[in-house]
């Protein structure tokens, strides 16, 4: 496999991860409203109820996260290739990437968990109320501060070894910053689904979690699968 068929390989399996990011996304909302927690009985009856639901997320997130690291692995190999002095950097976006992509299936694991106890004939409420709030922190700050370094590292390397277009990497920077001023929500009181700017909020754990990351791909994801051959200075393209 070449270097060009690599990189719309990888460009066509991070447009896919969205895609189906776009599709996961809208089904949060058919769960309808979000008990509180201090109701444990009516979050296992929720829960019960929406089964399906959340394990067709966890579902979805599985196959997000495979074709994510294929994005990631040909991301590597496009700076590998074209400045191989940034190597290291590229290797550090990619481990970022396996950190993050790591730690995201191990809240989808504790969620579906709830799922799957919530089935139970005699389903524990506790159980289900301690799973579902150890997955706050996964899918908020830890995971955005994850995030965060990870458009940070592509960024510089983009930016760097001239890879791809320089917007990539500036709409990388910005996405970081999103992510960063919603790292602290962690201490902003206790979480609240229905909130903005808490461990659990919507900001943190949905728009934040999301969308820079999201807009961050497709707009590499753009650049990578219209690369053209890279020709060394003082070699004519052939016509």
């Amino acid at each position: 496999m070449n270097d060009l068929k690599i990189y719309r390989w990888a460009g066509f399996s991070g447009f896919a991860a969205i895609a189906l990011f776009f599709v996961e996304f809208p089904i949060y909302f058919l769960r309808g409203a979000f008990p509180s927690l201090a109701d444990p009985l009516k979050l296992t009856n929720f829960i019960a109820r929406n089964t399906t639901n959340v394990l067709t997320v966890v579902l979805l997130d599985m196959v997000i996260y495979c074709f994510f690291l294929v994005f990631l692995a040909g991301f590597r190999h496009l700076i590998r290739q074209t400045g191989p002095e940034h190597e290291w950097v590229a290797t550090l976006v990619f481990g970022i990437g396996l950190v993050y992509t790591t730690l995201t299936l191990v809240a989808d694991s504790l969620e579906g968990t709830t799922a799957l106890d919530a089935l139970a004939a005699r389903a524990d409420p506790s159980a289900i109320r301690a799973l579902t709030e150890a997955q706050f922190l996964l899918f908020g700050s830890v995971a955005l501060i994850l995030m965060a370094l990870l458009m940070t590292a592509a960024s510089y390397a983009i930016l760097a070894s001239r890879a791809l277009s320089r917007w990539s990497g500036w709409v990388g920077y910005v996405g970081a910053v999103v992510c960063l001023a919603f790292v602290p929500s962690m201490f902003c009181g206790a979480p609240d689904l229905t909130g903005f700017y808490n461990p659990a909020g919507w900001g943190p754990t949905g728009v934040a979690a999301g969308f820079p990351l999201a807009v961050w791909t497709i707009v590499v994801c753009i650049s990578m699968i219209g690369k053209r051959p890279f020709v060394p200075a003082g070699i004519s393209q052939p016509k």
